[in-house]
């Protein structure tokens, strides 16, 4: 008696788009569906390690490097496989959703690397999550155009020997994907975003002399870099893709992954190209596993951690001897910055920030950096060009002056900034904006002339729950409490009312979103994930 055929995903709940039919295609889904079989098994292992590691943490308020991979550390011979061409030079990188005005602009900025985003720019509807595919398989194509309802204006593709190379991040392994679902099971949306784009695009890419190149987002250990590696083995295999033609950057944004780099590159050698510093979900990470560790671990307003502060330097600069260690690119954090039509004073101010951190960064060793604007691309260029020159990157500095400790990583008490009163009515301010956008598809928005995503509001929440179980005091005496929070809130929350009008505001979701806000900041369970909540609400 022959075996019974396995079962099909199947689409959830999900109103049909235009043009699905082309990414959710039998094979595409049956592939997806395979790596939800093989893998999703581990990954919730994995998720549970997680939280079997924070309450060690909790319990200790300490981290080290771990003692069970102190030869793989201490072996010099080891190296990551060469960059290829189209991934050697990443000097500058845009950062972005995959909507199709954004996917053109993007790949036209002069930027050498496009961040194409599924994870914290963009909001996992089904519409972003399939129509996303879409316009990334209408890009390799040459079949991508776009007119502005508005202005008119039309959007077309450059030559192709202009456009950015193309490296896409999946979400992040604590989000499912409620629209698939095998057997009743929603499918991880790192399996659906990884899945549907490797099955449509590996081969074509491959054609384009380029490749399949991904960023890996929220790895907290190198054991989740494993299981990637085994992902990209079984999928080159499967779809008859040479090995090793797969290339994954890790975004170190979690402060348990800042302990295993070299564990982390060790565990993807055959596909990693580099790591890059996080610096919004690094904080929320800190906050996340030593919120119960004391003062010593109360950060202050989110605007007075720079990447000068002590135990930022310990981390980049060790990210950098790490990465050129074993031949990986080092890729520096974001310049946030939206340049204003209107304020040229405001941009002038801005760009000499910009300009200042990109110079840190390259003089540092990164081999490049992230900008969320093309108007940034070329001060971010100018600071590499004039360091670079005309090298691809410069993984020869080796930085061996570098030597990070353990508890450098960790010494948050070297900062003598302390949280604000102002710092918290912003935090609620730039939390209820954030979501409220977030909750009707967008999760790339420009408030107050910065381009936050995802991790603006895990470190808004996270600082405001924080400062009130630390019970901070502000500087004009008022303590951080719940009740304060209620009441900067509400008057947040009017603040945007009489600005925007009674009727914008009716058509948004603002009572929600403030709603959310506080119960992710006051909850005395502290969500793992903003997103999970909030994604019970998207629509």
């Amino acid at each position: 008696m022959s075996a019974p055929a396995p079962s099909s995903l199947a689409i959830v709940d999900a109103e049909p788009l235009p043009r699905q039919d082309e990414v959710l295609t039998p094979a595409a889904l049956a592939f997806v569906a395979e790596l939800h079989r093989r893998f999703t098994p581990r990954r919730d292992e994995l998720l549970a390690r997680r939280g079997e590691r924070r309450a060690e943490i909790a319990r200790t308020s300490t981290l080290d490097f771990l003692p069970e991979t102190a030869a793989i550390r201490a072996d010099d011979s080891w190296k990551v496989a060469p960059a290829p061409a189209a991934l050697n030079d990443r000097r500058v990188e845009i950062t972005g959703p995959t909507d199709r005005k954004m996917t053109i602009n993007a790949l036209n900025s002069g930027a050498r690397v496009w961040l194409a985003d599924f994870e914290d720019a963009s909001a996992p509807t089904w519409e972003n999550v399939v129509l996303g595919q879409l316009n990334l398989m209408d890009a390799y194509n040459r079949s991508i155009d776009f007119t502005d309802p508005r202005s008119g204006k039309a959007y077309a593709l450059k030559p192709a020997e202009e456009l950015a190379t193309v490296v896409t991040r999946p979400r992040g392994w604590h989000l499912d994907e409620r629209h698939l679902q095998l057997d009743g099971t929603p499918v991880p949306g790192a399996l659906v975003d990884f899945g549907l784009y490797f099955f449509h695009n590996a081969q074509r890419l491959i054609d384009l002399g380029k490749g399949p190149y991904f960023y890996l987002p929220k790895t907290e250990s190198h054991l989740e870099a494993r299981l990637w590696n085994d992902i990209f083995v079984f999928a080159q295999d499967e779809l008859g893709i040479p090995q090793g033609t797969v290339r994954a950057t890790v975004l170190i944004e979690t402060i348990t992954a800042a302990y295993e780099m070299e564990e982390i590159l060790y565990e993807l050698r055959d596909h990693a190209s580099g790591l890059n510093a996080g610096r919004w979900d690094y904080l929320f990470s800190i906050v996340k596993n030593f919120r119960d560790g004391g003062a010593k671990f109360v950060l202050p307003d989110r605007n007075a951690v720079t990447m000068t502060a002590p135990f930022m330097r310990a981390y980049t600069e060790l990210l950098v001897r790490t990465c050129h260690k074993r031949g990986a690119h080092a890729i520096g954090g974001m310049a946030a910055f939206i340049p204003s039509r209107r304020d040229a004073e405001v941009n002038k101010v801005a760009f000499e920030k910009v300009k200042a951190d990109k110079d840190r960064e390259a003089n540092d060793g990164f081999d490049g950096s992230w900008v969320a604007h093309p108007d940034l691309v070329p001060i971010a260029m100018a600071s590499f060009d004039a360091v670079l020159g005309e090298k691809p990157n410069q993984k020869e500095r080796l930085r061996e002056d570098v030597s990070v400790a353990a508890g450098d990583l960790i010494a948050i008490d070297t900062l003598h900034a302390k949280p604000t009163y102002e710092g918290l009515r912003n935090a609620v301010a730039v939390g209820i904006r954030y979501i409220e956008a977030w909750l009707r598809g967008m999760g790339a928005v420009a408030i107050f002339n910065l381009m936050e995503d995802a991790a603006t509001a895990e470190i808004s929440r996270s600082q405001i729950w924080q400062w009130i179980n630390a019970d901070v005091v502000f500087e004009n005496g008022e303590h951080a409490t719940a009740d304060l929070a209620r009441k900067v809130a509400a008057e947040e929350l009017a603040a945007i009312r009489a600005e925007i009008g009674e009727e914008t505001f009716a058509a948004g979701q603002w009572q929600e979103a403030h709603d959310l806000l506080l119960q992710v900041s006051l909850d005395q369970d502290y969500a793992d994930f903003l997103t999970l909540p909030a994604y019970e609400r998207l629509r």
